[in-house]
């Protein structure tokens, strides 16, 4: 006979295990994206009291050397900046901050450069300044001291632009994804990608922030040799929500989800037109990726898109969005993610949409309904039923992807296919596995296609592309006909006329 459980473990005393240093390792090994990393600074720049944030990329000519948050807020104190650096730091957070954990600062910067380096001045107090250098933090926690004269000089920097009285600076060193070699312009691309993107991020987290007339995010680029500035524009609100008409004339509607532990929590659907351009409607990740709830903490973007375990994601509801403001005491409903790009419901949430009411007693369920209803009428009106395939996946460019889930229902649940360059010994343009949903394009026709441009992942998207819509059907099927293999070898020869002839042409300019 087994002894009665115990519910409450017994204990017999306590012993004080601090972390290793290496803690600091794995707190700067959480999967921080780049935007994400640099939205979590920017966070504690508007609970500073920010009005303007400088996003500054620095660089030696072709070569990227920093990257800098500059900002006007409040700045802090030597103490407070102290407890800021502290790994897991204990603070007082404002009931309105965006801030949480203490851990944003350092993990978020560390997950990018080698070391991050704060600046800060209050009005009453000098400069100082601190610096996490990841080699020393991971063997005993030593943050260095910032010299008093640098950390003025830095902050004079930016005097009027945008610290006047008082700010606060965070740099960058070591930053991994900065092209290793900047020339043949891969600087000039990297900064165009990462720009756009970081703009895209920016304007749509922090859009409620920036469509105020007091808050403002400038991403700026400077040569800090010639003292040259490349590029200074300003960060524009992203309104997920912002469409120019409405895609049913009843929406949006309010609904209110009755939480026993929370109380009622309002949920603002809305329904998007249909083929929207816009990018207020595209910034968001796939089709399936951007429908559903967008969560709110403190009029900051916490989640965009995601139906939270309340039901499977689904081409047909491509337009339905439901903005939600996150209740203040919601800890064991809502939970939010250290990176604040996610948020955790329990059941509790979503058992209450299925009885969640308007003011005239509308059924949440039947919101869903409704946008499904305008997708499959504006579908209809272009006089098209197009059948659902297989979604393209690696080394397709995202833009193709995006492009095809936009104009093609998706099959659920499919593994995606892949395409590559790789060597084909019998001279074919391409060849396929269909067990593995490979595309294998033939690497001895790739500088030819390229027309000399450097290779990457997602090069030759045309070419890829036109590859997609020639074969995706073939993986859609358990074999092929007699038709389709006929197919199959007049696409092969034709294509490998057309290559070797690419690379005649090739030889002739040489």
């Amino acid at each position: 006979m087994t002894d009665r459980w115990q519910f409450d473990v017994p204990t017999a005393g306590t012993k004080l295990l601090p972390p290793d240093a290496r803690y600091m390792e794995a707190l700067s090994s959480q999967g921080y994206g780049f935007e994400v990393a640099i939205a979590d600074l920017v966070d504690n720049s508007i609970d500073a009291g920010a009005h303007d944030v400088v996003i500054h990329f620095l660089r030696d000519e072709d070569r990227l050397v920093s990257l800098l948050v500059i900002d006007d807020g409040k700045g802090m104190t030597e103490d407070e900046l102290d407890v800021a650096m502290t790994v897991g730091g204990r603070r007082d957070y404002d009931a309105k901050a965006l801030g949480m954990f203490g851990t944003g600062l350092k993990s978020a910067s560390l997950s990018h450069a080698s070391s991050v380096t704060v600046v800060t001045k209050t009005r009453r107090t000098r400069a100082v300044g601190r610096r996490w250098l990841m080699e020393r933090a991971v063997s005993g926690y030593q943050c260095d001291i910032v010299a008093p004269d640098y950390a003025q000089s830095l902050i004079d920097r930016y005097a009027q632009r945008p610290i006047v009285w008082q700010g606060t600076v965070i740099r960058w060193d070591g930053v991994k994804n900065f092209p290793a070699h900047g020339g043949g312009g891969q600087t000039d691309r990297y900064l165009h990608r990462t720009i756009n993107r970081l703009g895209l991020q920016l304007g749509l987290y922090l859009h409620r922030f920036l469509a105020g007339d007091d808050f403002n995010i400038t991403i700026a680029v400077e040569d800090v040799t010639t003292g040259t500035e490349y590029m200074n524009f300003g960060v524009e609100p992203l309104d997920p929500f912002g469409y120019p008409k409405v895609g049913h004339p009843e929406y949006p509607r309010t609904f209110t989800a009755a939480l026993p532990s929370v109380g009622d929590v309002p949920l603002n659907a809305h329904v998007w037109p249909a083929k929207s351009t816009l990018d207020e409607y595209k910034a968001v990740g796939s089709v399936l990726d951007r429908q559903g709830f967008y969560f709110y903490r403190h009029d900051r973007l916490v989640q965009a898109g995601g139906w939270n375990n309340f039901r499977q994601p689904d081409q047909h509801l491509s337009l339905a969005r439901v903005a939600v403001d996150l209740p203040e005491k919601g800890d064991g409903v809502f939970r939010l993610t250290v990176k604040k790009e996610g948020v955790e419901t329990s059941p509790e949430f979503a058992d209450a949409l299925n009885d969640a009411v308007d003011a005239e007693g509308r059924r949440f369920t039947d919101y869903v309904a409704a946008a499904e209803s305008v997708y499959r009428e504006a579908r209809r009106r272009s006089g098209t039923t197009r059948k659902a395939v297989i979604a393209p996946g690696k080394g397709f460019d995202p833009i193709v992807r995006e492009a095809v889930d936009d104009e093609l229902p998706v099959l659920p649940g499919e593994d995606p296919i892949a395409i590559r360059w790789q060597k084909i010994d019998n001279g074919n343009f391409f060849d396929i596995d269909r067990e593995n949903r490979v595309i294998t394009l033939n690497q001895h026709y790739r500088s030819a296609l390229l027309g000399g441009r450097r290779g990457g992942l997602n090069d030759a998207p045309t070419v890829k592309s036109l590859m997609y819509l020639l074969l995706h059907q073939v993986f859609e099927k358990e074999y092929s006909g007699s038709r389709e293999k006929d197919n199959l070898q007049l696409w092969q020869s034709i294509l490998v006329a057309a290559a070797r002839a690419e690379l005649e042409r090739m030889a002739d300019d040489d």
